[in-house]
């Protein structure tokens, strides 16, 4: 085989070789029994494609429990200047170190490379039991905000020096009275930057107009947080009108248009802009948002957020389909290229060696892994695997309980049927 070669980046584009090395993280917990059960699949998926002129170079990586025991630190400088280098990248989950360090390794990685977007597409997959009636009627695009909001971990514990000098600050050098029992309170700070949003809310525009999607929401609070939440969603439109004019229609035009000229020239006006295949931007208030994806999921397609809202609407939006289980993620920055794709669950350390958990959400990012590489119909061939083992019951513990007459598969034995199915003549 071919020397593998480092995936980069010239003038935007992603330089990906017939041999790309693609460093991985197996995980903790049940992480080693999903990522082998993966990566056997996804070499599958790549000889049918490719037959032999193309193959990945996978490069082990440390984090987490593996390099702690092996090296002495969680997250070892040797795995974060090698993800700096190559950047893609694959990884199960990691669990969050016990006392100091690290609060969380995912969010010191996503910080670490300035991965600034969360992406996590929600679909259904026929067969899959949820608790909708009509669950096929979900399909949407999470941009959620990675690096700013609460997330930043700036905050300090109740009786911290730390915390009465802020708390101090903010009542006598600004006048705030608002902390109803500083004495007794816990402090953080929510950051919330223009170039932050910006960033993130182009992104979420330009995938939309890609995939030829119909509309982009802006999901806040900004009603209650009227600076940090409030200026989200100012960004959000400013950026459409200013960068997006001849691809989009606001609802902050169409709002304008009916104050000034009324509700049937505003109407008029969205609908033309609807025929000409422009990009709705609209917003929600996140209470609402999360009201309205239970009732009305078809009204939305492609979801810009904030860290937390993010954290919140994404889970919620995969229950609806079958949950976390097989749901995909990805941590992306698209301006230096680097993307780490990941299983969106926990490490569920009850279960590690039994063999018996579902590996599609690792599955599913790596079918976004090689889409992002442009390796497109390996993604198809991975994700007809899994539509097709479904909808033939032949699924893992979760479903299994869940879907009458299914035949149960042992993690192992569930990646042999993907692969079964791949190799099949079509």
């Amino acid at each position: 085989m071919s020397e593998g070669q480092k995936i980069g980046m010239k003038q935007g584009n992603l330089i990906v070789s017939d041999h790309p090395i693609i460093p991985f993280i197996e995980g903790d917990g049940i992480g080693p029994e999903i990522w082998a059960a993966s990566r056997a699949v996804f070499d599958a998926a790549v000889q049918k494609v490719y037959h032999g002129k193309r193959k990945v170079q996978w490069q082990e990586l440390l984090a987490g429990e593996k390099a702690f025991n092996t090296t002495g630190s969680w997250l070892p400088e040797e795995t974060l200047e090698t993800l700096r280098t190559h950047l893609a990248a694959i990884k199960g989950p990691l669990t969050t170190p016990v006392g100091g360090g690290f609060r969380s390794l995912n969010v010191t990685l996503r910080q670490e490379l300035d991965l600034y977007i969360c992406y996590r597409p929600i679909r259904y997959f026929e067969g899959v039991p949820s608790p909708m009636k009509h669950p096929e009627h979900t399909d949407m695009m999470i941009f959620r905000e990675n690096t700013e909001d609460i997330y930043t971990g700036i905050e300090f514990p109740s009786g911290s020096p730390e915390a009465e000098k802020l708390i101090a600050f903010l009542k006598n050098e600004l006048g705030s009275n608002k902390i109803r029992f500083p004495n007794t309170s816990a402090i953080g700070i929510k950051p919330v930057s223009k170039e932050g949003t910006v960033r993130l809310v182009r992104g979420a525009i330009e995938q939309a107009i890609k995939q030829k999607r119909k509309s982009v929401t802006l999901v806040h609070k900004g009603n209650i947080m009227k600076f940090t939440e409030g200026g989200f969603k100012q960004w959000g439109y400013e950026l459409a009108e200013e960068e997006f004019s001849e691809q989009t229609f606001t609802w902050k035009n169409y709002l304008q248009i009916k104050e000034v000229h009324g509700k049937e020239q505003a109407d008029e006006a969205l609908e033309t802009a609807q025929k000409q295949g422009k990009i709705i931007i609209k917003d929600r208030i996140a209470d609402i948002f999360l009201q309205e994806i239970l009732l009305h999921p078809k009204e939305y397609d492609v979801i810009a957020t904030l860290n937390l809202n993010g954290d919140y609407v994404s889970d919620a939006l995969a229950a609806q389909v079958g949950g976390i289980g097989i749901a995909p993620g990805a941590n992306m920055n698209l301006q230096t290229g680097h993307a780490i794709f990941e299983a969106t669950h926990g490490t569920a350390p009850e279960y590690a060696g039994l063999d018996q958990l579902n590996p599609s959400s690792l599955l599913l990012s790596g079918a976004l892994l090689f889409e992002y590489i442009g390796w497109n119909e390996v993604s198809e061939e991975i994700i007809a695997s899994i539509e097709k083992a479904i909808i033939a019951k032949t699924v893992t513990k979760d479903f299994a309980d869940q879907i009458r007459n299914a035949t149960q598969l042992k993690c192992s034995e569930f990646s042999q049927e993907l692969i079964r199915l791949i190799q099949e003549k079509n």
